[in-house]
């Protein structure tokens, strides 16, 4: 049986090093200051436009399978306390007055059409299943490939399970922090999967002696690559 508590110094190594990173990615950041609004299962004909001091603009549209982005930059932002979205859809007209203190960068917003309803950020059941999602399928590519090795004991698949749990839990819910048109997610994404493969090949070639160490070598620089190829596709399809 796996002991654990010797996968703990691991652990918390993992999740310095991801965090070390994240602010080298945001110092990086090519998207200008922005309002971003979230609608999911927006319907085609919705038109959401912004007042500031008297003048309304219309929303850059983005459209993520499940949800759409409605994007003011800060040339569409006049100096002004307060902002006012209008809501418009063939079916429904109404107002929203955003009274909040904005951020200086980004400031993010969800609207629940249903409810006519704007709240600060990204929901949480929204974050959870999309993290899960990508938790998940980099879990079944990955298992596939340890498979595909020739790894079958007990004792192996635990530690690969507890690690890559571990990493690709850290690394998503890192990427979930993100804003949802960041335009170098990318990137971020491959500055995550090599510190995620460098935390990977120590604990595989400590931890597990089923094969050789080159196995286990190419066995992490197999499934890291196809995790990155996968992650990729899946942030310019899915939302983050």
């Amino acid at each position: 049986m796996v002991k654990v508590n010797k996968l703990l110094p691991i652990i918390f190594l993992s999740i310095l090093i991801v965090i070390a990173i994240s602010p080298i990615c945001y110092g990086n950041a090519a998207e200008p200051p922005s309002i971003l609004i979230i609608v999911p299962d927006a319907p085609e004909n919705l038109e959401i436009s912004i007042e500031s001091n008297g003048e309304y603009r219309s929303a850059n549209k983005v459209n993520k399978i499940v949800e759409k982005y409605y994007t003011f930059y800060s040339r569409d932002l006049k100096n002004t306390e307060n902002y006012n979205l209008k809501i418009e859809t063939e079916e429904n007209y109404f107002e929203i007055l955003i009274d909040e203190d904005l951020k200086s960068y980004n400031n993010i917003f969800t609207l629940d059409l249903k409810n006519q309803t704007l709240t600060s950020g990204k929901s949480l059941s929204r974050s959870i299943t999309l993290v899960s999602l990508r938790i998940a399928l980099t879990l079944i590519i990955e298992s596939l490939i340890f498979l595909a090795f020739g790894y079958r004991k007990k004792k192996s698949w635990i530690i690969f399970l507890i690690i890559n749990l571990l990493t690709q839990g850290v690394l998503n819910i890192w990427i979930n922090g993100f804003s949802p048109l960041i335009s170098y997610i990318f990137l971020a994404l491959i500055f995550g999967e090599i510190q995620v493969f460098i935390v990977e090949i120590f604990i595989f070639l400590k931890f597990v002696k089923e094969h050789s160490k080159l196995r286990t070598v190419l066995y992490v620089l197999l499934a890291n690559l196809l995790s990155l190829i996968a992650g990729g596709y899946l942030i310019t399809i899915l939302p983050i």
